[in-house]
């Protein structure tokens, strides 16, 4: 088999491996990307050979605000233009009319017509009211549902609901106050009692009894004869009364339907009646003391837990929301309080104010309460343990949008606070957090839309509500609920209406820049074809504002880092390679008058952060290689004189002790970049100037530099000029040396350099110098059972180097054609070469190299040594 020429220039492997390999021989430099097509875990092994490879950066670091306020000392806001975040909260602050309850109904005016007691004839005969004693506080909790449905209908604006009986079902309605037997049950005023406790309600309230048998007028004393018993015709003479109604239900005339209608609409008002009556009794009883001791009580802890028993009781009673009836005496109550100053009671008058549904200014200062108080961190325990979260979701929830903008800002600017705080995330975002942010976002969207301007104040409110959401999105639940809302393409629309706002927008570049370094929210956004537009106006439009440009370019770079499509879209997009261009050229200036230059002696800090202008230029660098990788627009980008310019001048200017990141970045852009064999490659016009750049990357001690640089020496040796000047600065010798770094990686790409001189006749003898052949095959021992890759490109150039061999051991040397010989059997061996403890997927992988890649060479390779060698003893098996 003959060797190629090294006027071709190229290497060995179109000779030697698969139809497979041949059809990809004229697209690869000397290391080819994996064949695999869907990512696995077997993979990771092969990232590094790509011949184009995807860089990855860091996230922009973002630094933690000392103290809570509404807009940070970054905020593009001016003071005066901003709401405050310091203020005073005081009683006189809330206003007493908003304490009216709220009614369900517009009422007519009533008309005063004096009525006359009705007759004794009349099936209710007239008696003077008396003065009701508060019932048993044990009694109200037999409270009927009544009262719930009343509450109920006049939340939806009707608070009597119409209701028609038929003859079938007409009721005699009972009067005011009645006892009714059933079971030995007596119902007072809507209150179901037994006999003995009505009995001992009856002795203090004297009153009028009716009830369905008879209806009969029934003394106290009459009442109390047995002291502790009903009279008899009492407890059980309501047969009687059923015989009457199942007599009565049997006619059908008009007048009696209409009797029956009346009779019916008197029954809804008495249960009405009933229900306000219930209320003043539980009112007296349960309320009234609290409030008293409310106002009597000294001591803050007592005072606190006094407002727990209140806001207990009235939940109990049905008193919350804005339609109970004493609900101003209440707040007046409350309001006072707030003056007590204290930061645990303030939030248990709050969480009480709000449940009792206060709207306008109130709402407004009730929010600015809370937020006051949530400015300290240490307050957040406070807050977790009154649930007081719950209560401002409910808020955002509930209110309406457009009429509390400013009450809204305040309470998100709490919930932001303590989004912060790790031990609230949790519960945030199981109580609905995400998804109510995201309604409010999606509310602001369509009034912005309609209205077809910006409101200051929306704008504010986004400023907290993307703040929040930026906390949010470090969880992974978060995350998966904006997914499924469908929210990115939301936030996105955000950022095109308030373009103008450049906190809105550097809000929602930190959520994009979160979110895309997981591969799910990365494919989502990257999908959404607006976006790439949407993030280049917000380049030109703040090309000088760090802190929004390097997040933007950070957000493209993760975007372009593995999907080729997205990298298409961008590039199509009109102006983006200008854009990037002169963003390039702008930080460039910017971080050539920046930062400290260290001088020799100067002791350095340990990993610092880059300055402001280098980290734009880390995550430019890193685009612009990702980029690099698409066929269509690598080339463009290699015949591009001056973004290669620049590259070229980051690399002369920059040490890699001082600019690490920045250095390797540029380095791999060069690398894939040098891929391309086009006419107009400005790489491959000044190659020789690359390769002298890339001399002090190979004498540094960092491991990463000098990995790259030796990428970069294996796409431009395949050049006859730069193998003459790798032999020239003894560049070969380097190489060899880094075989034998036990580095799987820099030996794959210092063989590459290797086999690429060995092409060159005139070039093999190096391979001679500093043991290169014994430590390419202890490369082979080493690495080959676990990278048939490496093993492959170790036997093409050891098959270079022996193309006129005449004598194993003398070419190869005694020791190393035995152990060639030892090697390249058990290798060939399928069940021994592939009987490794590797999971199914990293076993199919290897197979699928060893197959495709090793096999072919190997056997040729064992051939000719086979053929050249005299064997004077059994060659053992090296065990591996």
């Amino acid at each position: 088999m003959g060797v190629v020429s090294s006027e071709e220039h190229c290497t060995l492997k179109g000779k030697m491996l698969s139809q497979n390999d041949k059809k990809l021989e004229k697209l690869d430099p000397f290391y080819r990307p994996s064949l695999s097509k869907q990512k696995t875990s077997a993979e990771i092994i092969s990232e590094a050979r790509n011949a184009l490879r995807a860089v990855r950066t860091q996230r922009p670091f973002t630094p933690r605000e000392d103290l809570r306020k509404l807009f940070g000392p970054a905020s593009s806001r001016t003071p005066e233009s901003r709401p405050p975040s310091s203020f005073s909260i005081h009683a006189s602050s809330f206003e007493f009319s908003d304490s009216r309850p709220i009614s369900g109904t517009r009422l007519s005016p009533l008309e005063l017509k004096p009525k006359a007691p009705a007759s004794p004839a009349t099936v209710e005969d007239f008696c003077p009211s008396f003065p009701k004693p508060p019932v048993d506080p044990a009694k109200i909790r037999r409270i009927s549902s009544a009262r719930a449905r009343l509450f109920r209908a006049a939340s939806q604006g009707a608070l009597l609901p119409a209701r028609t009986l038929l003859p079938t079902q007409s009721k005699r309605v009972e009067s005011e106050e009645t006892v009714t037997t059933r079971d030995s049950v007596v119902k007072i005023n809507g209150i179901y009692l037994t006999e003995s406790k009505a009995i001992g309600h009856l002795k203090s309230h004297p009153l009028q009894l009716t009830y369905d048998g008879d209806f009969s007028k029934i003394t106290e004393q009459e009442m109390f004869k047995g002291a502790t018993t009903l009279p008899f015709h009492l407890r059980s003479g309501g047969d009687q009364g059923k015989r009457r109604l199942r007599a009565s239900s049997s006619s059908h005339s008009p007048d009696r339907l209409r009797l029956d209608i009346r009779a019916g609409s008197k029954a809804d008002l008495q249960e009405k009646n009933t229900e306000i009556e219930v209320d003043e009794v539980f009112w007296n009883t349960r309320i009234v003391p609290i409030l008293h001791d409310l106002e009597k009580e000294g001591n803050i802890e007592m005072v606190c837990a006094i407002c727990a028993q209140l806001h207990h009781a009235l939940e109990e009673g049905n008193m919350l929301g804005n339609k109970f009836k004493r609900r101003s005496i209440l707040l007046k109550t409350l309001y006072k309080l707030v003056d007590v100053g204290s930061d645990l009671l303030s939030l248990k008058l709050a969480k009480i104010i709000l449940a009792l549904k206060v709207s306008g200014k109130n709402l407004l200062n009730v929010c600015k309460l809370i937020f006051k108080i949530s400015r300290s961190e240490k307050n957040d325990s406070l807050i977790r343990n009154d649930s007081i979260l719950e209560s401002l979701l409910e808020v955002l929830r509930s209110e309406d949008l457009q009429a509390n903008t400013e009450a809204f800002l305040y309470c998100m600017g709490t919930i932001k606070f303590i989004s912060g705080n790790p031990e609230f995330l949790h519960e945030m975002i199981g109580k609905g957090a995400v998804e109510i942010l995201m309604n409010l976002i999606k509310q602001v969207n369509e009034n912005t839309k309609e209205s077809g301007t910006c409101l200051p104040n929306s704008g504010h409110l986004l400023v907290q509500m993307t703040a929040t959401l930026r906390n949010l999105v470090d969880s992974p639940l978060a995350r998966s609920k904006l997914l499924s809302i469908n929210a990115l393409p939301q936030l996105c629309t955000v950022m095109e209406q308030y373009i103008g706002d450049k906190d809105v927008c550097t809000n929602i570049a930190r959520i994009f820049s979160k979110l895309t370094s997981y591969h799910d929210c990365c494919v989502a956004l990257a999908s959404y074809s607006r976006c790439y537009a949407l993030f280049l106006n917000l380049i030109n439009k703040y090309q000088k504002k760090q802190d929004l440009v390097v997040r933007i370019v950070f957000i493209l770079g993760n975007l372009t880092a593995k999907n080729n499509q997205a990298r298409e879209q961008f590039s199509k997009e009109k102006g983006s390679i200008p854009t990037l261009l002169s963003l390039f050229h702008t930080f460039y200036k910017l971080d050539l008058h920046s930062g400290k230059r260290w001088g020799e002696g100067d002791e350095r800090p340990k990993a610092p952060r880059p300055a402001q202008a280098e980290d734009v230029l880390i995550k430019l660098t890193r685009v612009l290689a990702n980029l690099a990788i698409h066929p269509g627009v690598g080339p463009a980008i290699a015949a591009h004189s001056h973004i290669v310019g620049l590259l070229l001048a980051t690399l002369e200017s920059k040490s890699i002790d001082d600019c690490e990141e920045l250095v390797i970045n540029t380095t791999a852009t060069i690398n894939n970049l040098s891929y391309y064999k086009v006419k107009n490659s400005i790489i491959q016009d000044r190659k020789l100037y690359i390769a002298e750049l890339l001399l002090k990357l190979l004498v540094s001690n960092n491991m990463d530099g000098i990995l790259e640089a030796v990428r970069v020496f294996g796409n431009l040796s395949q050049d006859h000029d730069i193998c003459d000047f790798i032999v020239q600065k003894n560049v070969h010798k380097f190489m060899i040396a880094l075989l034998g770094a036990k580095h799987q990686d820099i030996c794959f790409s210092a063989c590459g350099v290797l086999l690429n001189l060995t092409v060159d006749r005139d070039k093999r003898v190096i391979l001679k110098e500093g043991g290169g052949i014994t430590k390419l095959v202890d490369c082979l021992r080493d690495f080959g059972p676990t990278d048939w890759q490496l093993a492959c490109l170790v036997c093409k150039t050891l098959w270079n180097f022996s193309e006129n061999i005449t004598n194993a051991s003398s070419c190869f040397g005694d020791e190393a054609a035995n152990t060639l010989l030892a090697l390249l059997s058990s290798f060939l061996d399928e069940e021994l070469a592939l009987n490794g403890s590797f999971d199914q997927d990293l076993k199919n992988y290897h197979k699928l190299h060893w197959e495709t890649e090793f096999r072919p060479v190997a056997q040729q390779l064992l051939n000719r040594i086979k053929n050249h060698h005299t064997f004077l003893e059994p060659l053992p098996i090296p065990s591996f």
